[in-house]
């Protein structure tokens, strides 16, 4: 008798899962079920849709080669049976049966199964606002929402929109109805950072400075959202939030996801303390005969060794292979993840893969993670921009721990992150990123690149030959004047020094780098020195050169002045800045 195999979920993982059987078993009988009237699409792709860069829904539902996703493909192509629209209610483990409901008739029935997989995915988390039910506030979890947003929007109907939640989906959602929409877009975040969780504060401002200089995005940090107004037609009016009212047509929640595992759970099945489905690294269940894979599973963290939940489609896919193949008796292994992550806003690029060092320090971890910004391609090539890196490396073990980076060109960003991320599986040190062979040609690399150069200054400062000042303390220094306690001292030439001459002196003082070792006597002895530059590299140098000398009382502006641009703090009015 063939294989009986039933899948619950059609999005991703268990597609995926499906179309593995069936080759690896064409004699197996397959059934897929999902509650859903869509299936098989690419729900990353939603924001991208209702941006308009996306044209047609289809898009989304489509293969590479252009042939709609739906039953009737993967009855013909893939000899996989879908019910769509078809809803499963329990799981029989003993009778290895699932009960069915079609949500068209009614009916119900019992599926059996000699192998189950469950890809449920996950739900959206909708906070308990008053108003949350009215008409025009949506989650964006599904196709039909993504459709009724964008047609509404189209229709003229939305000049105004709220977005509650700042994750990655937030962000790219406000942006899709801004960019191309011109819609006003207040983004409310409770947090007081935007991507809370995803990146620490430093890189996270960054991105703030960059959106907020958006004309159509209006950025609420700490804000609590009391409640959503609606008018006498049901639908939405206003949002309220920290005692203030902004008029708005459309709300959409992007308060996150939690996994969709309660069908799981009432089968008894274990769950990790995430909420996720508990799976070993051959992505089966407690029940020898369940696998599970996709949003609704809970994995392991390979750099941090916790459990971690982490819902994307690349994850889904490859968890989706390896359920299929080991269904069929493989020995398939997914280990985990090391947590990697990118986002590109209004032309301005983020990734991290691993630990950020707010994540790091909340593990009891010690480490290091200087900010470090160069040119990602060669400094005279005419398409270089800087990126602005940040390599967590723990002490005394030197082992990497994940990297962040920030830059104009994405496609440089997301680059030095998967280099990272393929290393961090495999415990990575320190030196491998210092001798990290990277492909050079002038516009597509430096020949130092930025990442050996970050790993470079890790190790500085692991041997207490970098010390490092942030972009937040360096301002917070620069605003006690000259009578705080920090002098800063700019080793760049008299043109890019002299405005800030102008403006800051006596506090703000000049000292070209190659000249610093013929007038050591006028580096101050009383006070901190903070040693500044473009970028940090001549400023580092100095610090060498005066810790030779015997003076220590030095701080190296990490980033340099092109830090405190980004971060959001320009030290001179844009105008005399150079």
């Amino acid at each position: 008798m063939s294989l009986q195999v039933v899948i619950i979920g059609a999005v991703a993982a268990g597609p995926k899962a499906g179309c593995r059987i069936k080759r690896l078993e064409p004699s197996a009988s397959v059934i897929m079920l999902d509650r859903d009237s869509i299936i098989s699409y690419g729900g990353c792709g939603i924001p991208f849709y209702v941006s308009g860069d996306v044209a047609d829904l289809k898009e989304l539902t489509s293969t590479s080669f252009h042939m709609e996703r739906d039953p009737a493909f993967f009855a013909g192509a893939k000899g996989i049976e879908v019910r769509s629209s078809t809803e499963a209610l329990s799981i029989d483990r003993t009778a290895k049966t699932v009960r069915v409901k079609d949500l068209a008739t009614g009916d119900q029935s019992d599926l059996p199964y000699d192998k189950l997989v469950i890809a449920t995915g996950s739900n959206p988390m909708v906070p308990p606002i008053p108003g949350a039910d009215l008409e025009g506030v949506t989650p964006v979890a599904n196709l039909h929402q993504a459709q009724a947003i964008k047609e509404a929007v189209a229709q003229g109907q939305v000049g105004a929109a709220a977005v509650i939640g700042a994750g990655a989906t937030g962000l790219e959602m406000a942006e899709a109805l801004a960019d191309l929409w011109g819609v006003e877009v207040h983004l409310f975040e409770m947090a007081p950072q935007i991507l809370p969780g995803l990146v620490d504060a430093e890189m996270a401002r960054m991105m703030e400075c960059h959106l907020q200089a958006q004309e159509d995005i209006h950025l609420h940090l700490g804000a609590k959202v009391q409640a959503i107004e609606g008018g006498e037609d049901g639908k939405v009016k206003a949002i309220k939030a920290d005692g203030q009212t902004y008029e708005v047509e459309q709300v959409i929640l992007a308060t996150g996801v939690r996994p969709n595992a309660a069908l799981a759970q009432e089968a008894g099945l274990d769950l990790a303390g995430n909420g996720g489905i508990q799976v070993d690294e051959f992505m089966r269940t407690s029940d020898p005969d369940i696998y599970a894979g996709g949003d609704c599973v809970s994995i392991a963290n390979l750099v941090s060794g916790q459990p971690m939940y982490l819902p994307a489609g690349s994850l889904a896919n490859r968890q989706g292979r390896v359920i299929g193949s080991n269904v069929c008796g493989g020995s398939a292994r997914f280990p985990g993840a090391v947590g990697s992550w990118c986002i590109k806003l209004f032309g301005l690029s983020l990734a991290r893969t691993g630990l950020n060092q707010a994540a790091v320090q909340d593990l009891g971890r010690e480490c290091v993670a200087p900010l470090v910004v160069q040119a990602d391609r060669a400094h005279f090539h005419p398409d270089n921009q800087l990126m602005y890196l940040k390599l967590v490396v723990e002490r005394g073990t030197r082992k990497v721990l994940g990297l962040t980076a920030l830059g104009e060109n994405g496609d440089a960003v997301v680059g030095r992150v998967n280099a990272v991320a393929g290393l961090l599986a495999q415990g990575a040190l320190l030196d491998d990123i210092s001798n990290l062979e990277l492909a050079y040609s002038p516009p597509l690399g430096s020949a130092v690149d930025v990442l050996n150069a970050a790993a470079n200054s890790c190790d500085n400062m692991l041997a207490g030959k970098l010390r490092p000042l942030s972009p937040e303390e360096f301002s917070r220094r620069l605003a006690e004047g000259p009578g705080g306690n920090t002098v800063i001292l700019d080793m760049r030439a008299i043109d890019n020094a002299k405005p800030f001459l102008e403006c800051l002196a006596p506090q703000w003082c000049h000292l070209p780098q190659e000249t610093l070792m013929q007038r050591l006597d006028e580096v101050p002895r009383d006070k901190d020195v903070v040693l500044v530059c473009n970028s940090g590299v001549r400023s580092y140098e100095a610090q060498v050169m005066l810790d030779g000398a015997g003076i220590n009382n030095t701080y190296n502006l990490s980033g340099g002045v092109a830090a405190v641009k980004k971060w959001g703090e320009p030290i001179l009015p844009e105008d005399e800045e150079q």
